[in-house]
């Protein structure tokens, strides 16, 4: 319950975050060309208001259904007179809902998901957005766009700056990548180790090749059995398995080495060293931890005396020693960083914006490729909704990883908004285009419905996604 509650806080500030900086992008151009704002609101209000701040009438409202019902009412600042020709930040209300599954910027004169055509004034006012030029409308829609593509550039560069990058190169790993079985039909074996991808050298930097590896086409090269040169070239069932199988297809293979021994465990009353690498138990050989745990955790080997052989120094020591019922010895690991050779790699914050800018379009280039599965059957299996993008954050609060899942996140939001999709911004933005190529402006009704359409297909693709997500937890 903890580990939810952890990953729930996570996942609410992120939105909290992404959705105000997005609605604030639409707000700020609004702003710019004198358009009036009506209402800023994170997440949805429908009912009712969590928080609701009304600056022209100075009032503070706590649990607000309308206007007369309110669970508390402060006032904050005395009551002000609207000038309709000078629209300013004090005509728009500002508020919070309790339904996050988004927020929305209330622009006056635009058709949307807060506004019918019927609301609309019979006579169009020089403050409305329906007045303003095609240019002008068509950056409104694509501020909240702009600003998330932003913010994760942002944040990338933050990241670099304050925390670096350690990373291990592919060819130090020495004993190669653990793969799933995905991977394996494709021709990969566990141990092999990465070289190139297409005839160029892989970039452990490079977060996007790990993408590029299940591109249909791709020829990658590895290193097997530390002598032979393999060429493996990906057919196009492979990113299909990928998606399917929703799970990460490759992990960096770790040795066994001890880091440290629990005090009256077996293994150091077995005469086990810190600095041993275990190399066989019993009569498998444990090259990583992948062997070694599945021996561990067999039930050939739990609660039994077993010889473990290590590599002392490069001479084999054999012991015996008392697996628990667990399928535990009493060993601490050493960890990657401290077996394979971490590169750490500082920036100034000069050098970190052409880094961040660099990983931000990585990411957005990765997402966009990955995309496309939405629309096969093992991609729409794939799809998730809260849970999985809660998942997607660590047990326990950890700042770097928190800022690095914040920033994909606002990748995809960017991308997802810019999709032309009535209701998106991306539709906003088809239907502007349209008409500044065209010069024939669609009408307010024509708009009303093709945003009801897109919002019911919207809506019932997120009931399928979060479906998803039941369906993998409590069902599959």
């Amino acid at each position: 319950m903890e580990t939810f509650l952890m990953k729930a806080l996570q996942l609410i500030v992120a939105l909290i975050i992404l959705v105000t900086i997005h609605e604030f992008g639409h707000y700020l151009f609004a702003r710019l060309f004198g358009i009036r704002v009506n209402r800023f609101y994170l997440f949805f209000n429908p009912g009712f208001s969590l928080i609701k701040y009304d600056p022209l009438k100075g009032t503070l409202r706590l649990f607000s259904r309308d206007e007369e019902h309110a669970w508390k009412t402060f006032r904050v600042s005395r009551p002000r007179t609207a000038d309709p020709s000078r629209p300013g930040w004090r005509d728009t209300v500002y508020g919070l809902g309790w339904l996050p599954l988004g927020g929305y910027c209330d622009i006056a004169g635009m058709v949307d998901e807060t506004t019918k055509s019927s609301d609309l004034p019979a006579e169009p006012q020089p403050w409305e957005f329906r007045t303003k030029a095609g240019w002008k409308r068509l950056l409104v829609m694509v501020g909240g766009v702009m600003f998330n593509f932003l913010l994760a550039i942002a944040i990338y560069i933050g990241i670099a700056w304050h925390w670096g990058e350690r990373t291990v190169a592919f060819d130090q790993v020495t004993e190669g990548m653990d793969f799933t079985e995905p991977m394996h039909r494709a021709g990969f074996r566990d141990g092999d180790i990465l070289l190139t991808l297409d005839g160029h050298k892989l970039d452990s930097r490079k977060s996007g090749q790990i993408w590029d590896l299940v591109q249909p086409g791709a020829v990658v090269e590895v290193l097997r059995d530390h002598r032979d040169t393999v060429a493996i070239q990906v057919d196009e069932q492979l990113i299909r398995q990928v998606v399917d199988a929703n799970t990460p297809y490759m992990a960096m293979r770790q040795p066994a080495v001890i880091d440290a021994l629990a005090p009256g465990e077996a293994a150091g009353k077995a005469g086990l060293l810190e600095g041993d690498r275990i190399v066989r138990v019993g009569n498998d050989t444990t090259p990583s931890l992948t062997e070694m745990f599945a021996v561990l955790h067999s039930d050939a080997a739990r609660g039994k005396v077993l010889p473990v052989t290590v590599d002392r120094g490069g001479s084999l020591v054999t012991v015996p020693v008392q697996v628990s019922d667990e399928g535990r010895i009493g060993i601490q690991l050493r960890p990657a960083s401290k077996i394979y050779p971490v590169v750490d790699i500082r920036y100034t914050f000069l050098e970190a914006v052409p880094r961040g800018w660099q990983n931000g379009v990585d990411r957005l280039t990765t997402y966009v490729s990955s995309l496309g599965m939405v629309f096969t059957k093992e991609g729409a299996k794939s799809l998730g909704g809260f849970g999985a993008l809660g998942s997607m954050f660590p047990s326990s609060w950890d700042w770097l990883s928190f800022w690095e899942i914040t920033a994909f996140l606002s990748v995809i939001l960017a991308f997802m908004n810019i999709i032309p999709i009535p209701g998106l911004d991306g539709g906003h933005t088809l239907f502007l285009l349209i008409e500044m190529i065209t010069r024939r402006k669609p009408s307010e009704k024509f708009i009303e419905v093709a945003n009801t359409i897109g919002m019911g297909f919207l809506l019932l693709l997120l009931v399928y996604a979060n479906f998803n997500d039941i369906y993998r937890v409590f069902i599959k």
